[in-house]
């Protein structure tokens, strides 16, 4: 016992300064993108240099190329976070649901997360204003939906059925970010029934 307890002694040091440096890592990586984010909005995304995001976040050239490796990978971030919200969210899902009900439930949960972020509304303003930034967010999304499409998977009997959960849930999630940006409200919930109502008029109910 007394081994044991000095066995926990030894480890936890470690852990708590592995904790330390993962916060640390969030924390730089975070400042990067948030002034990234404000100096894309105010400036322009083509406009602001990395020496601009470097500088207004407080650090370093080298900090920056740690974490992204260009202005085109900041703004595909969102979509890597994204990801990993939606993937998530699938894999908390109960077992036993309807292809159906899980595609509902992650979407509408997915949508409200999202939407909490304050920064998701000027992400939205930046790839409305400027082509190369919806570009770079585009690039990964055919790699996110492949990642779904696994995530599904594990849920699903078939592979198809799989895929397609993955290809709706991208389609309506980005329909309904439209409608709720396009509106301007604080909550996104009109927006995805809107679409659950616009999808199940089209395939049938």
């Amino acid at each position: 016992m007394a081994r044991a307890a000095g066995s926990n002694r030894s480890t936890s040091p470690k852990t708590a300064k592995a904790s330390l440096q993962t916060r640390k890592q969030e924390f730089a990586r975070d400042a990067i993108w948030t002034a990234a984010i404000d100096l894309f909005a105010d400036r322009g995304f083509e406009e602001t240099t990395i020496d601009d995001i470097v500088d207004a976040a407080g650090t370093s050239r080298r900090t920056f190329f740690r974490y992204f490796e260009s202005k085109r990978d900041l703004m595909a971030q969102p979509v890597v976070s994204y990801g990993a919200a939606l993937t998530r969210e699938i894999e908390s899902s109960r077992p036993g649901g309807s292809p159906a009900e899980l595609f509902r439930r992650v979407v509408r949960e997915v949508a409200r997360s999202t939407v909490s972020d304050p920064r998701m509304r000027k992400v939205m303003e930046i790839s409305a204003r400027y082509p190369a930034a919806r570009e770079a967010q585009v690039s990964r999304v055919a790699e996110l939906q492949e990642r779904l499409a696994e995530a599904f998977a594990i849920r699903c009997e078939d592979a198809i059925t799989a895929h397609a959960l993955a290809a709706l849930t991208l389609s309506a999630l980005s329909l309904s970010y439209r409608i709720w940006f396009a509106q301007g409200r604080r909550d996104v919930d009109s927006a995805v029934e809107q679409v659950f109502e616009r999808l199940g008029g089209i395939a049938g109910r």
